[in-house]
């Protein structure tokens, strides 16, 4: 009988990835998510039966515990940016991923890979940072054999990030942006996949990797990118940290007096971590330790940001169009 992996969250961004290059090793694959009705197409990853959601809350012992038993490993890919509600920053990234190990450890499961985020520092200036830091210690605290995976911010076809933006320009002229300067270095979400792939099969030595693509690139750097590709020109305006530290607490005002209805675009919280760059240090263990060649912006974005194009797919073809009739 094939080995069963558990992937907390493994219908999310990053969760279907790995579900995905889970399934194609061979491995049966436990889904367990909030909403197993919205997770159906995790099925279509693998065999009959051999990719399945099913219900699960990481709050609760008895819904973790109950997924984790049988298990060769476990995955836990689950995260939040909302420092409020029940699934809040310490809920999710602090207390359910300490949970996860803890029953992990004890049903015996040999191998653990958990998704953190770089920046992650139990003493760091944002409650995101704390929170997966605290989640970090609570981790190796119960299982100090498990694989961490500290990415900087992911891109690919469902991201939040390249895809927010480039939806953003199709309001006006301008594009806000707050931490111009701040570095970044995005990852390509399926060579996060392949990372927790080879730690949830024992290929990876136990320890913390930090994933970053293949350039370093400013805030801005990155947008101008993203405009290029989507061959659209808007003017990029970086708002100064302390104007955004008054928006986003505006907008966590009118998100709380609209019970949650309006969502808050930016966050206080967000701010602060803008104001650190987001990259891999050199003295950690990443790509190059787990013998992954990382994707490359340039590979990917065109794939899936040419819908923010006026022409949509057809740009390209207009633009060849074009230089023949001058020629």
């Amino acid at each position: 009988m094939s080995k069963l992996v558990v992937i907390f969250g493994g219908s999310g961004f990053v969760g279907r990835y790995i579900a995905d290059r889970m399934a194609q090793a061979g491995w049966r694959v436990r889904v367990a998510v909030r909403n197993p009705e919205r997770a159906g197409f995790v099925r279509m990853y693998g065999v009959v039966g051999q990719v399945e959601p099913v219900l699960c809350n990481i709050r609760d012992e008895t819904s973790v515990r109950g997924l984790t038993r049988g298990a060769e490993a476990v995955i836990n890919c689950v995260g939040t940016f909302d420092r409020g509600g029940k699934n809040n920053f310490g809920a999710v990234q602090d207390e359910g991923a300490t949970r996860i190990a803890r029953i992990a450890a004890e049903e015996g499961v040999t191998r653990m890979v958990h998704i953190s985020a770089i920046g992650a520092d139990a003493q760091g200036a944002s409650l995101y940072a704390r929170s997966k830091g605290r989640g970090e210690a609570g981790v190796l605290q119960h299982f100090p054999s498990a694989v961490i995976l500290r990415p900087s911010v992911i891109f690919g076809p469902e991201d939040q990030f390249f895809n927010r933006f480039a939806g953003m320009t199709r309001f006006g002229p301008v594009l806000p942006v707050v931490g111009g300067a701040t570095l970044f270095q995005p990852v390509y979400v399926d060579d996060v996949a392949h990372a927790a792939e080879l730690g949830a099969a024992g290929l990876a030595a136990p320890g913390i990797y930090e994933l970053g693509g293949p350039e370093v690139r400013s805030f801005r750097d990155l947008m101008r990118q993203m405009l290029t590709m989507i061959r659209k020109r808007r003017v990029i305006l970086n708002i100064p940290f302390f104007a955004a530290t008054i928006m986003g607490a505006g907008m966590e005002l009118v998100k709380a007096l609209s019970l949650g209805l309006v969502p808050a675009q930016i966050t206080r919280d967000q701010v602060r971590s803008l104001r650190s760059d987001n990259v891999v240090q050199a003295s950690a263990l990443g790509f190059d330790a787990l013998g992954i060649e990382p994707t490359a912006m340039e590979a990917v974005l065109p794939d899936y940001l040419w819908r923010f194009r006026s022409s949509g797919q057809y740009a390209a073809i207009k633009e060849s169009a074009g230089n023949l009739h001058e020629g």
